[in-house]
């Protein structure tokens, strides 16, 4: 029986391998993750069980609060923003007996699909080193499908979860807005940031989801309600569940083979009894537009500061998609906020319609790193459809269902209403249950 040291050395080891060319972490710390490693085994040896995640290592994104180290956000100029005290999240991982391997590179202060920053660099997809890992915790899934470690925690604005996970072939989960505590966190936009687990198997998904989620009295984001027992319905299977497939926007403008790739996903769950159910969402396209406006104007709140008056401290690809915020009026901002109450009002009564929704989670395969020169262009097309369910703060969970004919990973999308995360991990599961995408390799990972 493998023990815990020797499976986390054999991960430090990827680390080490490939990381001077894949750039996924920006930090590793090797002595306190053997130390970790080693306690978990004389736990168990002394048949003492630590927690949900016993064992597991994590690499947690550089913009999430680790005590005693830097939370840079990939930016030069937080180079010294030393944490001091965990964020509730990573001080949650360490209770549930988890191993923390390292920082993992982003895209700098999380804004853009590149994962290129200052401190980490650029970050690059396993499946093919030219092309981007997606972002922003590009570093968060890279590490994962590299086999740096097991899971990892990153953080979603916009999509900056499920992009990477669909992009490098693992599954990543954005939870509900305030189901898990945001506080520790460099922020983007409070009003939608979430700390969201990747993992291979939709299992560590929710191991971790249901380690992370729950109320944090110093967090005004967070919600007081319980969290359900996610782990104990995992494979209670999607027979009767009603899957929309949207008619409009989200199939649309798609690479060769996604949409059918995501339709067998769709098909594979029919066969396990769910009901494919089509649903009509005519206000998907605009949710785009205002989500934009709502992020980059909170966003330049942030750092507005840096913005206007020191703007070389910010890489310059970044500056120059952030700073668009600067031209966004308040009417802008408050036809944003008018929109989010109609989308969340058509979702509703969608959601009284069928269980949850399913789409392509990008409508391409990551695209060459030369390519996304202009960030806000790059972003923009690959982040289509994960906008309108941030914009609504439900919950999306994106599982690998597929390849391009370039080998690139595809991911399915399931989205559901609000505080409804287990009954999207009960379809992902399903869906794996089936399926073995997610447990493909790259081929430079021999």
């Amino acid at each position: 029986m493998t023990t815990y040291s020797e499976r986390t050395a054999r991960q430090l080891e990827q680390a080490r391998r490939h990381n001077p060319q894949l750039r996924a972490m920006i930090s590793l710390d090797e002595a306190g993750a053997m130390g970790a490693a080693q306690q978990a085994d004389a736990a168990q040896e002394r048949g003492e069980w630590l927690g949900l995640l016993h064992g597991m290592t994590v690499s947690v994104k550089d913009n999430i609060d680790i005590a005693g180290q830097a939370s840079s956000a990939g930016a030069s100029f937080l180079a010294d923003n030393i944490a001091t005290a965990d964020a509730p999240v990573v001080e949650r991982l360490r209770k549930a007996g988890a191993t923390i391997v390292g920082r993992a590179n982003m895209a700098e202060l999380a804004f853009g699909s590149r994962s290129l920053s200052t401190v980490g660099g650029q970050c690059r997809n396993p499946w093919n080193p030219e092309r981007i890992p997606g972002g922003s915790s590009g570093g968060s899934a890279v590490s994962v499908a590299a086999g740096m470690c097991t899971g990892s925690l990153g953080t979603d604005t916009g999509g900056s979860v499920r992009l990477p996970a669909s992009l490098n072939g693992v599954a990543g989960l954005r939870p509900t807005h305030g189901r898990i505590p945001i506080r520790g966190v460099v922020p983007v936009s409070e009003h939608n940031d979430s700390v969201g687990p990747l993992a291979r198997r939709v299992t560590d998904v929710a191991r971790l989801f249901a380690v992370l989620a729950g109320y944090d009295a110093a967090d005004p984001t967070t919600v007081d309600l319980p969290v359900p027992h996610v782990l104990t319905t995992l494979n209670d299977g999607i027979a009767g569940r009603r899957i929309g497939i949207p008619r409009q926007h989200y199939f649309e403008q798609l690479e060769a083979g996604v949409g059918e790739a995501v339709m067998a996903a769709a098909h594979h769950l029919e066969r396990a009894g769910a009901v494919l159910v089509d649903v009509d969402l005519p206000l998907a396209g605009e949710a785009h537009i205002h989500q934009t406006h709502a992020v980059f104007a909170d966003v330049c709140h942030v750092f507005h500061q840096q913005l206007t008056h020191n703007p070389q401290a910010i890489n310059a690809a970044t500056y120059e998609r952030m700073r668009n915020g600067l031209d966004f009026t308040a009417v802008q901002y408050a036809e944003a906020m008018a929109f989010r109450n109609r989308w969340r009002l058509q979702l509703r009564g969608v959601f009284a319609q069928v269980d949850m929704l399913l789409s392509p989670t990008t409508p391409a395969g990551a695209p060459l790193i030369e390519d996304g020169n202009n960030l806000l262009e790059a972003t923009r097309a690959v982040t289509r459809n994960t906008y309108a369910g941030a914009l609504a703060g439900i919950p999306g969970l994106s599982v690998p269902c597929g390849f391009t004919g370039l080998g690139m990973p595809i991911g399915v999308q399931l989205e559901a209403a609000q505080w409804q995360e287990p009954m999207l991990l009960q379809a992902g599961v399903e869906l794996q249950r089936g399926t073995d995408f997610h447990l493909q390799q790259a081929a430079m990972l021999g």
